[in-house]
């Protein structure tokens, strides 16, 4: 793995933010990194405020869906909410009935099928809205590009208010109101809201519309806080603001259905590294393995004997879900040997019995072996459904794009996108999709690198260095924790492995400059422990707690070891 260093900032500029704020000046330099220079900047970056949220009315469009509800609201029109099978999709359409239903509405909600509807809006979906005679269908998580289909619902007598954040097509579809600040005319100032955050500042209107306290939106920020979470959009800006919150709402009230997903873990403060790690993927198995509604009906349950049912019968699709990725991923290695395709700048994997619900995580799992852009694909009625994931630094989504004649349709963002063609345009685009790749992957995009924040000595890591680190989170794209470097260290002659199959190496690393020494853990690097002894090192890693026996201290998570 290549290490690099970022770009160091002005040392006086440092040296003025740590006087300001009595605080290290590495921990300065962090946060000068992260464009903070003033005492004020810092402030509202260690304590992010609701009241600095933008106001939802700069959202190109919201006057007319806040309105056209509250209208609906008001003629006791029947309101359909209708979200995508993910995480986002479904904590957007959790948040959205519920606060429905508070105002006195008896909405219904629609979640697709994975398998036999697809990805967005369907025209089944349409049918059924129609059939059951709703006459407004509030869409989360999808539908920018539906041109064709909000036509069909407009035929039909329903009106449509989308709320979506992936990019728009050419042409958007004619709805009642389009909420996207990726839209080109939009100018609202925080471009990065996922799903759920947009269904957020769609109730945040309505609240104001109301003259209600904007305090009577904020239980709902758990949910934001998830989806935010799962859906790795950038923790900047609003999102960092509603993530914070959210992790407290999740932490000290949280719904019946959250509680229910945490009771798992033996933690009384969750961070936001749990929600993506073990909240998350469990809202996710109930779309992936069996059927999205599954996971709304657990978050939108009120009470707690009923959620722990819900909850125990995800945690089976949860555990099914583990052990199908695991198998498919075994036999997409497989594929990729045996097709002498280790050269390839892409990989793209196809199998026709492989599970659509899972191909999104097999595409991760493989990029962790062959480091390039992945899709897999597999069978899905008369068509290829896939998924694709992205390496750093490369824009999957404009790839795809590129490929446009071969594909019946996609959608996604830079890292992550998912689409469909006809079979027999697959090698087709196989090919095209290499050629794309070849001509446009940079040499520094074609192996993992580690970006280093920044050189430290084992010195300065002190009880009060950590507390003042641990006020950075909530961390994830846009604010990741930081990444240490310390040279010319040594195992202090303890190390041993841990862990199934002894994959984790356990160890005290002894600074040879200074003499100190620190405990340190390594996920997946039990292979190193023969190096170790031999001869002095650089690692890189990160700070977190470790507690056992009742003692708390602080340890180091390996990220990488330069012999």
């Amino acid at each position: 793995m290549q290490w690099t260093l970022k770009e160091q900032p002005n040392e006086d500029e440092v040296i003025v933010l740590a006087k300001a704020l009595n605080i290290d000046p590495i921990l300065a330099k962090l946060l000068v990194q992260r464009g903070i220079r003033t005492y004020k900047e810092a402030r509202s970056f260690f304590r992010p405020d609701l009241n600095e949220l933008h106001d939802p009315f700069l959202m190109k469009d919201m006057d007319k869906a806040a309105d056209r509800i509250l209208y609906a609201i008001e003629k006791k029109e029947k309101i359909l909410v209708y979200g995508d099978y993910d995480v986002d999709g479904t904590t957007a359409v959790s948040l959205m009935y519920t606060y429905l239903q508070n105002k006195g509405v008896s909405p219904g909600f629609y979640i697709p099928d994975r398998y036999t509807e697809g990805y967005g809006l369907s025209y089944k979906g349409i049918d059924y809205a129609s059939e059951n005679e709703y006459s407004l269908l509030v869409i989360l998580d999808c539908g920018i590009k539906a041109v064709d289909k909000i036509k069909y619902a407009n035929e039909r007598g329903i009106d449509c208010i989308i709320c979506d954040h992936h990019r728009p097509g050419l042409e958007l579809p004619q709805a009642a109101a389009i909420l996207n600040p990726k839209r080109t005319d939009c100018s609202y100032p925080y471009k990065e809201l996922c799903g759920c955050g947009i269904g957020f500042k769609l109730i945040q209107a309505i609240a104001q519309r109301l003259q209600e306290p904007p305090s009577v939106t904020y239980p709902f920020l758990d949910l934001v806080a998830t989806a935010i979470g799962a859906d790795i959009v950038p923790i900047t800006g609003e999102n960092r603001i509603m993530a914070y919150h959210g992790l407290n709402v999740i932490n000290t009230s949280p719904r019946p259905g959250i509680e229910a997903l945490r009771s798992s873990l033996q933690k009384n403060c969750l961070t936001i590294t749990d929600v993506v790690f073990v909240i998350a993927p469990r809202i996710n198995a109930a779309g992936r393995m069996n059927h999205g509604r599954f996971a709304v009906e657990l978050l939108i349950c009120s009470d707690a004997s009923e959620a722990n049912r819900k909850s125990q019968q995800i945690e089976y699709h949860n555990t099914d879900r583990k052990y199908t990725d695991q198998s498919i991923t075994e036999e997409a290695l497989l594929q990729i040997e045996n097709n002498k395709a280790e050269e390839q700048y892409s990989t793209i994997v196809y199998e026709p019995h492989w599970h659509k619900g899972v191909i999104g995580i097999v595409a991760s799992r493989l990029i962790e072996t062959y480091y390039r852009p992945t899709i897999v694909f597999t069978e899905s009625g008369e068509y290829l459904a896939a998924s694709a994931r992205s390496v750093r630094g490369f824009d999957i989504y404009k790839a795809i794009e590129a490929c446009a004649p071969f594909i019946e349709q996609f959608g996604g963002h830079k890292y992550a996108a998912g689409l469909t063609l006809k079979k027999e345009n697959f090698q087709s685009f196989k090919k095209a999709f290499e050629n794309v790749v070849r001509q446009t992957l940079s040499p520094e995009c074609r192996k993992p690198c580690l970006s280093i924040d920044s050189e430290m000595s084992f010195e300065s890591i002190t009880p009060k260095f950590y507390r003042i680190l641990k006020q950075f989170a909530p961390f994830g794209p846009g604010n990741m924790k930081p990444v240490f470097q310390t040279c010319n260290v040594k195992d202090s002659g303890f190390a041993r492995t841990v862990g199934n199959d002894d994959k984790h190496l356990k160890c005290k690393i002894v600074e040879l400059n200074t003499g100190y020494a620190i405990e340190s853990i390594g996920f997946n690097m039990g292979y190193t422990i023969e190096n170790m002894s031999k001869e002095k090192f650089d690692i890189a890693y990160t700070l977190n707690e470790n507690t056992w026996n009742n003692k708390t201290s602080i340890q180091l998570q390996l990220k990488d070891l330069q012999f």
